[in-house]
């Protein structure tokens, strides 16, 4: 029943008799002996038994055999083989050789041995017992299974251990070599597999090992193996052994990896190790000191050849600093230069020890070190610190040195000389000590905890020994030094005359370059001051224009001028009552801000003091001159007007107390503050006019003496949305007040000549177009390249422009400007002086005008037909400017006696209604197109 369960089995798993099956005819004509013998395949298969074998194995027929593997019907039991029948497991001895007549199969004669069996095994089943029991007990101590294999028979034998190893139940679930094989890890399987054939074509009693893994890899086997071989040199058995080294294994890996570590830090650190063997006199070096010392590890070493390479000027003293080892066996530590073979010199740093040898001699051990780079980095440390030594020794910024106690430790020659003591006197002075005594905080500003961390005072007064302060701005450092020892590293920095410098422009910036009264910024400052207090309303603001001011600087010059504002700004300032502030704001503007009005007696009191002050002859360049001023005075009417409000409150009081005559005083009433929030509604609606393009310009030509237009002059209009079309006399002024004329000047130039570009070209005469300005003007800031930039954006030629400017911003010019106009001539613009005669200036200053272009006001032009001093004027201006070779326009022309009487006198060119208003950009264009305009009869 057993063999014929474990033949199923096999046939099964083999698929069935797969080979021996096709050829069991073939099978049958072989010869076998006439015993219990059977026929098996390489693999192990039964492809033929006798009936004497079938009987022994209790079967009825052969057939009951064939296709068992005859691993599993005769299996080793320690030396004897068991055939395992139907009746139970029948001793046998197999004896096995090939076919005769095809060595591919096997004759395999199993001998009954039973009555033996018996006998020996009753004898020897006790003592083998507790022996098998003691040694597998060995072998599960060890970790070492054993295993038995019978090539013959294709027997496996494995231990229990070696069964335990591999998952098994015991010796008797005895498996194949495959099956053994296919137990180790996927990645061993070839290696094993090899091993297997090894072993089996290896000499007689030579031992064979490989280290396999398990299936999981978890476990590592040292497997041994060796064959056997009988007298006729056949392999009768392989025996071998499988130890579980996984611990040792691990354990070497561990020490494998605590030597690399080790030979890692001696390589970073750049350590090796020797020892000296004072009997034989060898030093045994290790390889990461043969590399430091460049020698290479053949070399033999020993103590002089050492010494050979040291440095001949250290030899002398490395030589005695070894005796106490040598001699005494005392530790040593040498640090010297070394020199290599490939010449360069390195410094090691040599430790030393005698210790006892196995044998109980002494050896001398110890480390050599390459220490090049960290002297290296030492040294540069040194030479560092002597520098900063020498760098804060003749450094002209004060340093000193104080400890945590706030006491003076060290100091540089400049903080000696900044404070006006000795070294030996600044030493144990604390920070309170060289304060100044006013000084709030006399205290060193706390750095941070940790070193490097700065802190810095922006201001701090110092005193120095002679009583005078010092201000200076402290810097200060926490560091610690080589003896772990805290202190600060405070820098002083003097400042004194940087704060001069600071207060002077500070100054400059809120004080009047010429007068020395505070500006528009220093007035904004101050009425920010008093309007923020619980008692604002009694300020009071007044706003001083100086009468007929103009006419002193065009006739005098712009000198007179400033030398007449400078005597009445002393006037004010030593003539007006306490709580009272007098500043300038621009030109012939003066403003006068009282904190208290009720103290000084209230507005008319104070107006009519100024008015005083400023009603007087002053000597000017060897004149007296007499001057007034027009005053405007605003208080606070209990709404939220700030400065700004009262300045232009008081402002548009001045123009009003201007307009009732030189001298007046009046006072901003709510009629009149309801006017200026007006006018600055208008200002903002104008400057949004600027931005959006919410102007328009109209031309009035200039024609020659055939009625040709030659050049127009642009005339800004504003198309007002609620007001209608506004002329410039109606919003010139507010542009004036905002501070937009130049902004008007730029978009007016701007629209003018991207207009101008357009315009028809008749008989190759293009037209020029002039533009009037008064904010965008020669010496202003970025005149020429304004300018420029415009006339490069519209494309315009540059001989069509003309720049008009009246008769006094032409006046007394600074080379500068003078230069800036030439730079422009030069590119072909021309310069227009318009309305000249209105000017306090004689003819005889026509000479210095730089101007190309000569234009008579209307006032003379009005008059030449009648007035015979009005035709002198005028004839008398076109002779001189024709003498000078400048062109001369009339302004004014209406009707045909003045242009036949100037085209008689040699004008050049007409301006009036005679021939047309200004018009709109569209009909002049259309004007241009028609040709010459026509001349009136005399």
């Amino acid at each position: 029943m057993l063999v014929t369960e474990q033949s199923e089995r096999t046939r099964r798993n083999s698929g069935g008799l797969g080979l021996a099956g096709a050829r069991s005819e073939e099978f049958a004509l072989l010869p076998l002996p006439a015993a219990p013998a059977l026929l098996s395949t390489e693999e192990g298969i039964i492809v033929r038994a006798t009936e004497q074998a079938a009987k022994l194995a209790g079967e009825t027929t052969p057939a009951a055999l064939i296709g068992c593997r005859l691993a599993d019907l005769v299996i080793r039991n320690g030396p004897v083989s068991l055939l395992r029948a139907r009746s139970g497991q029948h001793p046998v001895r197999p004896l096995s050789w090939p076919h005769a007549e095809d060595e591919r199969l096997r004759v395999t004669v199993l001998v009954d041995i039973s009555d033996l069996a018996d006998a020996e095994h009753d004898a020897a089943e006790a003592a083998d017992g507790d022996e098998r029991r003691w040694l597998i007990e060995a072998q599960r101590i060890a970790k070492v299974g054993s295993w038995v294999y019978y090539p013959e028979t294709g027997e496996l034998y494995r231990s229990p251990v070696l069964t335990e190893f591999l998952g098994g139940s015991g010796p008797q679930e005895a498996a194949g070599v495959l099956a053994m094989i296919e137990s180790t890890h996927p990645d061993d399987v070839e290696r094993a597999r090899q091993f297997y054939l090894d072993v089996l074509n290896a000499p007689e009693d030579e031992l064979l090992e490989v280290e396999l893994r398990d299936r999981a890899g978890q476990r590592v086997y040292l497997c041994t193996g060796r064959a056997e071989y009988n007298r006729a040199g056949r392999c009768e058995r392989v025996q071998g052994t499988v130890q579980d080294v996984t611990e040792h294994r691990a354990l070497e890996r561990q020490l494998r990896d605590e030597r690399r570590k080790l030979q890692d830090a001696q390589r970073i650190a750049r350590l090796g190790t020797w020892e000296w063997d004072l009997g034989a006199n060898v030093m045994r070096l290790s390889n990461m000191l043969h590399e430091i010392i460049g020698k290479p590890s053949s070399s033999p070493i020993t103590f002089e050849s050492y010494l050979d390479r040291v440095h001949p000027d250290d030899r002398g003293w490395v030589r005695r600093a070894w005796r106490p080892l040598v001699e005494d066996h005392d530790p040593i530590e040498v640090e010297h230069r070394y020199l290599r073979l490939d010449g360069t010199t390195r410094i090691l740093r040599l430790h030393g020890t005698a210790i006892k040898d196995a044998d109980g001699g002494d050896v001398l051990v110890g480390t050599a070190q390459d220490v090049t780079e960290q002297r290296a980095v030492v040294t540069r440390m040194e030479r560092s610190s002597q520098r900063f030594t020498d760098l804060v020794s003749i450094t002209p910024v004060g340093i000193g040195l104080f400890d945590r106690a706030e006491r003076l430790v060290d100091a540089n020659d400049a903080l000696c000389d900044l404070l006006g003591y000795q070294l030996d006197q600044l030493r144990g002075m604390s920070a309170k000590d060289i304060t100044h005594p006013d000084e709030q905080n006399t205290n060193l500003p706390t750095p941070a905890e940790h070193s490097g961390i700065r802190r810095r005072v922006p201001q701090r007064v110092l005193v120095r020994s002679d009583g005078e302060p010092v201000y200076c701005e402290l810097r200060t450092s926490a560091s610690v030094q080589d003896d772990g020892t805290h202190f600060w590293l405070v820098v002083f920095q003097d400042i004194t005359e940087r704060r001069r410098a600071a207060e002077a422009l500070r100054y400059q910036a809120t004080h009047d370059d010429l007068t020395g009264l505070p500006n528009r910024t220093a007035v904004k400052d101050l009425l920010h001051q008093l309007l923020g207090r619980a008692d604002s309303h009694r300020v009071a603001v007044l706003f001083c224009d100086i009468d007929n001011f103009k006419r002193v600087n065009d006739s005098l010059g712009h000198d007179a001028g400033d030398e007449l504002l400078v005597a009445l700004a002393r006037r004010l300032e030593g003539g007006l009552p306490a709580g009272c502030t007098a500043a300038r704001l621009s030109g012939d503007e003066f403003v006068i801000i009282c904190s208290d009005i009720e103290a000084v007696g209230g507005v008319d009191s104070l107006a009519n003091r100024v008015s005083g002050l400023l009603r007087t002859a002053v000597p000017v360049h060897g004149q007296l001159i007499r001057v007034s001023a027009s005053i405007g005075a605003a208080v606070p009417d209990g709404s939220a007007a700030g400065g700004e409000d009262l300045l232009r409150f008081a402002d548009a009081a001045m123009f009003e107390a201007k307009g009732r005559g030189a001298g007046k005083v009046s006072l901003a009433s709510p009629a009149l503050m309801a006017s200026a929030d007006r006018q600055l509604h208008l200002e903002g609606q104008l400057r949004e006019a600027l931005n959006n393009d919410g102007l328009a310009l109209h031309y009035q030509p200039v024609v020659d003496v055939d009625g040709v237009v030659v050049t127009a002059e642009a005339l800004v209009r504003w198309p007002h949305p609620d007001r209608g079309m506004l002329a410039p006399d109606a919003f010139l002024p507010v542009a004036e007040q905002g501070d937009l004329l130049r902004e008007l000047d730029r978009w007016v130039l701007r629209t003018a000549l991207r207009e101008a570009a357009t315009w028809p070209v008749r008989e190759g005469r293009p037209v020029g177009v002039a533009v009037n300005l008064a904010g965008l003007v020669p010496g202003g800031p970025d005149f020429v390249d304004a300018v420029a930039d415009i006339v490069a954006e519209t494309g315009i030629a540059w001989d069509r422009v003309i720049l008009e400017l009246v008769e006094t911003a032409l006046v007394d010019l600074p080379s500068r400007t003078r230069h800036e106009m030439g730079e422009l001539v030069s590119r072909g613009v021309r310069f227009a002086v318009d309305d000249f005669g209105t000017g306090y200036s004689s003819l005889a200053r026509l000479k210095d005008l730089p101007a190309q272009i000569i234009k008579v006001d209307r006032r003379f032009v009005a008059g030449v037909g009648g007035d015979a001093s009005d035709f002198a004027v005028a004839r008398a201006v076109v002779d001189m400017a024709r003498a000078m070779g400048r062109q001369c326009v009339a302004e004014g022309v209406e009707t045909a006696t003045q242009f036949h009487v100037l085209s008689g006198v040699g004008v050049d060119a007409y301006q009036g209604w005679l021939f047309s208003g200004a018009i709109p950009a569209r009909e002049f264009r259309d004007l241009v197109a028609s040709g010459p305009m026509p001349i009136p009869g005399a």
